[in-house]
């Protein structure tokens, strides 16, 4: 998330963690539906607001 808050692609993403862009992207996914949100953005503010983040 933190990668996500700084507005990173998920290319940048991946190569910073060694990882496909797929996996990037089922990663966010999963994290936006968790957090019960649809966009990125969103994800970063809802986390912002528990103090995930």
């Amino acid at each position: 998330m933190r990668l996500v808050e700084a507005c990173l692609s998920n290319a940048e993403i991946g190569q910073r963690l060694y990882i496909s862009v797929f996996t990037v992207k089922s990663h966010i996914q999963r994290i936006c539906g968790k957090l019960g949100v649809r966009r990125r953005a969103q994800a970063v503010a809802k986390a912002r607001s528990m103090s995930i983040l």
